[in-house]
């Protein structure tokens, strides 16, 4: 028996109609993935991308509705995944402090059977992980066929925070380089390896910056500090991160463009309001999961003699 097959919802919004061969017609989707997207060596700036949100959705109530149906899709199109086995799905979720990453995974997610979506929140690496290349990590999470896995942060933080940061490399003993620059560049190209190894064995890659402006960041931190429920939040540290947000943009700005692939690319989503950034996410991934047309795995005519049979017998057998 499947690890969720029996428990999963089954209604679906986003096609038309459900049957052995599946409806080929899609709905209409409310965002355009291009406007986003990050194009592969293509020079971006942040601080003319708007972190305000766009025309697609009138309100927030609007966008409820929205992610309401995309993640009714989603609940559907994840029993698909599963039961083809040819595919994984992986979301990794980058930006600034209180940019929304925890919202996206809350409210776009929330509706995933939780036994095939596991979500890792990439902190400092540990004394084991600092022992080993900085891909390594990762291996230990990647979804397995049929499996969801969301990187809230992840392993691009290699070339972000530690950037930012270069005395963080002292604990990772790598080889001296002559220029530190030539990191950078060298491990943009390790990642591109990597998540073409990942693509080619049939994992999704989408990988989504949450665009927040610094004055949105302040007022979310305000927030954090005022509100005792949302105490727990706050890092002082997060004080000193801010102070270096053009040293962090620089580096996401050289970063997604060296690292943004056909097959595994960056999308810039406006994050200064929540519900903009989740309707996009959401609609992003249902769109993505949709046009892989995953169906449910076919009986060959001798399974078929089979099934009928051993149906048979249960209706057959006495209470």
């Amino acid at each position: 028996m499947g690890r969720f097959r029996q428990s999963m919802p089954i209604e679906i919004s986003r096609k038309t109609s459900m049957s052995d061969s599946e409806s080929k017609s899609k709905a209409k989707h409310r965002f355009n993935a291009k406007k986003f997207r990050v194009t592969e060596g293509e020079k971006i700036r942040l601080r003319k991308i708007s972190t305000e949100s766009g025309k697609e959705l009138a309100d927030k109530e609007k966008a409820a509705e929205a992610i309401a149906a995309d993640v009714s899709f989603l609940q559907e199109v994840q029993m698909r995944l599963f039961a083809s086995g040819s595919h994984s799905l992986l979301i990794i979720l980058q930006g600034m402090d209180a940019s929304g990453k925890d919202s996206i995974v809350r409210h776009v997610m929330n509706g995933v059977n939780p036994q095939g979506c596991r979500v890792y929140s990439f902190k400092a690496p540990n004394s084991e992980e600092l022992q080993h290349h900085f891909l390594w990590r990762p291996m230990r999470y990647l979804p397995e066929r049929g499996m969801i896995s969301i990187f809230n942060r992840s392993y691009y933080e290699e070339t972000l925070i530690v950037r930012v940061h270069p005395q963080f490399l002292d604990a990772q003993r790598i080889p001296k380089l002559k220029k530190v620059d030539d990191l950078w560049a060298q491990r943009f190209e390790e990642i591109c390896q990597f998540e073409r190894m990942l693509v080619n064995s049939g994992t999704i890659v989408l990988k989504f910056m949450l665009h927040v402006s610094k004055e949105e960041q302040r007022r979310r931190m305000l927030e954090r500090l005022n509100d005792p429920t949302k105490h727990w939040k706050f890092n002082e540290r997060d004080l000193v991160e801010r102070n270096l947000w053009e040293e962090y943009e620089s580096a996401y700005e050289e970063m997604m463009p060296a690292t943004s692939t056909k097959k595994a690319p960056w999308f810039v989503i406006p994050a200064d309001d929540k519900w903009y950034a989740r309707a996009a996410i959401a609609d992003i991934v249902a769109d993505t999961l949709e046009d892989l047309d995953l169906k449910y795995p076919e009986l060959n005519e001798e399974e078929k003699v089979n099934f009928v049979k051993l149906s048979n017998q249960l209706i057959e057998e006495k209470p």
